[in-house]
């Protein structure tokens, strides 16, 4: 334990009634921190990234705040998870940065965001963007979730920040099983995450292989019309959101995963595949994947179309033992990322 730092507030943006990813990274690492004799306590406020131009205000929110002490006793170290906690003010702030607004980054002038080339959305981006840089700037530290997240800071703020890698909050519970006749997605049923890749890439798998979708989100009845329209209604299932026992088994039950998002950060979905043994199908605009996926080594990495990623696919289909080959090798890629690693990292 670093013996300077015993009171640490875990400081987050949160989306009410959204418990995804990022929500899993804060909680494990309040629960990893007190686990080791910390003085842990995350510090929350409310998230709305619907209406842009709602976000600077959210912004001031947090620089109001004033996390230094509680009923007179120091708080020695805030760590801010994603925008716009990091605003926050404290003299020993450091930044483990799960996502920016991406929306005002590079996502911005694609159908994943609603900022255009307008005016006022130009300026709009701008002082985002050079909000981060100084608030970023204030850290003692900066540290990135993921490389891809990492080279996101220095390419539109100028800031050296580290990649650092945590485990998925299933790594414990996890295991390999069979290379059964199933794949799997899954994921946020968002239009960012891609799904619709993977339902046209069944079109190119024999049977009887079929795709389980798990999760679920706004766009799950077109996808559900999309599968049913591709003649796909016997071969893909929807389970929607499951609970984690069932999500343990189905990854230890499948061939392989097929996680092609657009640009992620990090994305647990590849670690979890991963500690299950199994192998990941993942697309060359993917992002934070493709900091694990080694392609033909431990799963493949496509082009970001269906009939490639289908094609991937089907070979896995047709070949049991080298599913088990790669995911193999991706076990030990992935159970390289321990816990004990990262709270070195962040409090040494």
């Amino acid at each position: 334990m670093n013996t300077e730092i015993r009171r640490i507030v875990v400081a987050d943006a949160q989306v009410p009634f959204v418990h995804g990813g990022a929500e899993l990274h804060v909680d494990a690492l309040v629960a990893q921190l007190r686990t080791r004799g910390y003085d842990v306590e995350k510090v929350s406020l409310p998230f709305r990234g619907q209406n842009k131009r709602e976000l600077l205000a959210q912004a001031a929110a947090w620089r109001l705040l004033d996390l230094t002490a509680s009923h007179d006793r120091p708080i020695d170290l805030v760590i801010a998870m994603r925008f716009p906690s990091y605003v926050v003010r404290h003299p020993r702030k450091i930044a483990w940065v799960i996502h920016q607004h991406r929306a005002a980054y590079e996502l911005a002038g694609t159908p994943y965001s609603d900022f255009d080339h307008t005016e006022a959305d130009v300026g709009l981006r701008k002082r985002l963007i050079d909000l981060d840089t100084q608030m970023l700037g204030e850290c003692r530290r900066v540290l990135a979730n993921s490389q891809n997240t990492a080279n996101r800071m220095r390419t539109f703020n100028g800031i050296a920040a580290e990649a650092l890698y945590h485990p998925p909050a299933l790594a414990g519970r996890l295991r390999a099983g069979r290379y059964g006749d199933s794949l799997l997605v899954v994921g946020r049923l968002e239009a960012v995450k891609r799904i619709d890749l993977a339902i046209h890439a069944m079109t190119f798998v024999p049977e009887p292989m079929r795709l389980v979708v798990v999760g679920d989100g706004s766009q799950r009845s077109a996808l559900e019309r999309l599968a049913a329209d591709a003649g796909l209604t016997s071969r893909v299932r929807f389970a929607g959101a499951i609970t984690d026992d069932q999500l343990v088994s189905l990854y230890a039950e499948a061939r392989a995963v097929i996680y092609t998002p657009f640009d992620e950060d990090f994305g647990y979905v590849t670690l979890e595949a991963f500690l299950s043994s199994k192998p990941v199908i993942t697309a060359t605009d993917s992002g934070g994947p493709l900091e694990f996926v080694s392609d033909r080594i431990n799963g493949f990495v496509c082009a970001p179309d269906a009939a490639t990623i289908g094609g991937a696919a089907a070979s896995l289909a047709r070949d049991e033992a080298l599913a088990r080959t790669l995911g193999i090798a991706g076990h030990t890629r992935a159970t390289a990322v321990t816990w004990d690693g990262v709270v070195e990292k962040l409090l040494g």
